[in-house]
Parts: C-alpha cells; sequence; structure tokens
C-alpha cells in the first residue's frame, strides 16, 4: 500500500533527526515552496518532497533557490518518479538547477555516509571527474593527453575538460578507471551549494547564482506598510512567496515575519517557531487587530502600533527576545 504524502514526510523527517538533524516541519502550512527545514551545525537544508518530480517546474525552482539563498541553506528534493519511470538509486538528478535523489539515495548519504556519484542528464548518466586526481595519475605514470584520450575513446580536449573538472559519460570512465586502477569520480555533495553539476565536455561553474529577490510590493497596502517599516528599521527586509512567513530579514539574525490575523497566528505558531529555531533566528507575527497577548506559544506577537514604537532593530529585536519566553 503507498504511503500517504503527510506520512512520507514524517518518514524522511524521522531519517533526518535519526541523522542528527533538528527538523522543522512546514507542509502543513499552504502553499508553500518547501515541506521540511533541517539543521546539523552548519547545515541547513530545505527540503521539498515530491512523488514525481516532473510537477517541479521553473517557477517552483526559483521560489526555492531563492528561499535557500536567502537563509543561506541548501535546496533539496525528495522524489519518487518521472512519469511512469521510478528514479533510480544512488543517482542525482536535477530541475532548474535543483538536485533531486530518492528516499533511499538520502537515507544512504545520512546513515551511513554513503553519496552518491552518478548524475543523470538528457544524454545518459554521468559522474563528475576529480581533475586533480585525473592529471596526478596520467602524469605520474608517463602518459600523454592523446595516449589517455585513445585509452579512453575520446578527444584530448575532452581529458583536458576533464582535468578542469568536467563531467563524462560512465562508459568513459570505466575505461580510464580500468586502465589505471585507481577511481577517478568525485562523489555528489549533497549539502553543498545548490548548483548544475558540469555535464560530459562541460567544465565545473565558477560563481554562485545569485538570487534574484528583491524589496518589492506584496500588492496589500497594509502589509507593505509593515514591511516599510521593518525595513526602515534596517533589517534588509527580503519579500517571500509561497513560503509560511512574509518576509525574511537580517539584524543580521535571521529574522522571519509573518503577517495577517490573530487567527493565521495562532494556526503558524508551531511552524514559525519551529523554523526560527532551525534557522538559529527569530520569528515575529504582527496581527492586524488590537489584541491582548504579548505571545503565542513562545511566537511574539505585536500590533503595528506596538511596532512603531521601534526605532531601530536592536529595540525590536530587544522586546522580540523578552516575549519569546525562557
Amino acid at each position: 500500500m503507498a504511503l500517504s504524502r503527510e506520512r512520507w514526510i514524517e518518514r524522511i523527517r524521522g531519517r533526518l533527526e535519526r541523522a542528527g538533524f533538528y527538523v522543522a516541519d512546514a507542509h502543513g502550512v499552504r502553499p508553500s515552496s518547501f515541506d521540511l527545514a533541517a539543521r546539523r551545525d552548519s547545515t541547513l537544508l530545505l527540503v521539498k518532497v515530491l512523488k514525481n518530480i516532473d510537477a517541479f517546474d521553473g517557477e517552483e525552482a526559483r521560489r526555492l533557490e531563492e528561499l535557500a539563498r536567502l537563509f543561506p541553506a541548501t535546496a533539496i528534493v525528495v522524489g519518487q518518479t518521472s512519469g511512469a519511470s521510478e528514479l533510480d538509486e544512488g543517482v542525482v538528478y536535477t530541475r532548474y538547477g535543483v538536485p533531486i535523489v530518492t528516499e533511499e539515495t538520502l537515507g544512504l548519504f545520512l546513515e551511513k555516509g554513503l553519496p552518491p556519484y552518478l548524475y543523470a542528464s538528457p544524454g545518459g548518466t554521468f559522474a563528475r571527474i576529480d581533475g586533480d586526481r585525473l592529471r596526478e595519475l596520467r602524469t605520474g605514470r608517463g602518459l600523454s593527453l592523446g595516449t589517455l584520450a585513445a585509452i579512453a575513446g575520446v578527444s584530448r580536449r575532452a581529458i583536458q575538460l576533464y582535468e578542469d573538472g568536467a563531467g563524462a559519460e560512465i562508459t568513459v570512465i570505466e575505461r580510464i578507471e580500468h586502465y589505471l586502477g585507481e577511481p577517478v569520480v568525485r562523489p555528489a555533495d549533497l549539502f553543498g551549494p545548490t548548483r548544475r553539476p558540469p555535464e560530459p565536455g562541460e567544465a565545473g561553474p565558477d560563481g554562485e547564482p545569485k538570487s534574484d529577490a528583491a524589496r518589492r510590493p506584496s500588492g496589500d497596502p497594509w502589509r507593505d506598510a509593515v514591511l516599510n517599516q521593518l525595513d526602515g528599521m534596517g533589517l534588509e527586509i527580503t519579500l517571500t512567496t509561497r513560503a509560511p512567513f512574509d518576509a525574511l530579514g537580517r539584524t543580521p539574525d535571521i529574522l522571519l515575519a509573518a503577517i495577517g490575523s490573530l487567527r493565521t497566528a495562532l494556526h503558524r505558531a508551531e511552524v514559525l517557531n519551529g523554523l526560527a529555531h532551525v534557522a538559529e533566528g527569530h520569528a515575529m507575527f504582527v496581527v492586524r487587530e488590537p489584541v491582548h497577548r504579548s505571545s503565542i506559544d513562545g511566537l511574539p506577537i505585536l500590533t503595528p502600533s506596538e511596532l512603531r514604537r521601534h526605532r531601530d532593530a536592536d529595540e525590536l529585536l530587544e522586546e522580540i527576545e523578552e516575549r519569546e519566553g525562557p
């Protein structure tokens, strides 16, 4: 019997927790670009769980990557199928630069320290070459580029690209490793910066993609007034979409700011507290209506008039910390 999505997310959460991650579950808040946020030491992950990865379109990927760069965090998707085909274990798929793996692949990495080595591309399956290692082995054995190219069945230019860190097809790698008697592939860094791996014949990227997030109007005048107020305190506010919070700011600590009704605050308190804990920052909720409480389960609640009392980020953060309680 197939697992429900909720049960599947809970199972992935359990794997992360057993691997030493503190996990916050955001899948109960809709819409959301991610389902789980997890931290272990300096590693922060935003995890999206999808049965069919074909549902992960360019707009969804852009939002997820934007959030990941704001924290900063690593975005990763856990999937089961592409169309009618099951995803292969031990293979990293990508959609719009975001890595996608099966639960089993993630589990092997988390629980046994066994990273995947293979990447799927439209042209087949390939792996990333450890260019420095390949060059060391080739020159140490007195092999020319042309000789190794003939052994691998590729051009001299291809060998040069491999030594620069390009990817190679599995059959080519097998021929090189069989002749050298040494491994020359590099494992995938699942928890490294989100980026598309270099495909066969392509050198590795030389820089990180930059966020296109900007301080832009939300379309709600009341919400924009609150965001402008926060921005004016020097919080470097960035509006978010499809997230449990409306904006992310830095004081320089992370501040997750949500804006709406008291009813929404009650619904999101647990999620926002969990996310703030994972991000090692703070969360707050600005409510439209007058309230007679300072927090909900440790989530600071402020009205616009209370917000206006603060002249700068330090004053606001001090009150938020007081309302968070012990």
